[in-house]
């Protein structure tokens, strides 16, 4: 009894784990389209005053 009572535990740790680490990848990807989107739009700042002179 006291086995399984300690694999539910394991389990749902490890559980917890896994989605803490999904979390931190989603927030990650949403960061680095945030900083593609300033290069992008920095890019097209710097063409457009090149393209005034």
């Amino acid at each position: 009894m006291a086995l399984r009572n300690i694999s539910k535990i394991v389990l749902c740790c490890f559980g917890l784990a896994l989605l803490t680490s999904c979390g931190n990848t989603i927030r990650g990807v949403g960061r680095d389209t945030a900083n593609a989107v300033n290069a992008t739009q920095d890019a097209g700042r710097s063409v457009e005053k090149a393209a005034k002179y």
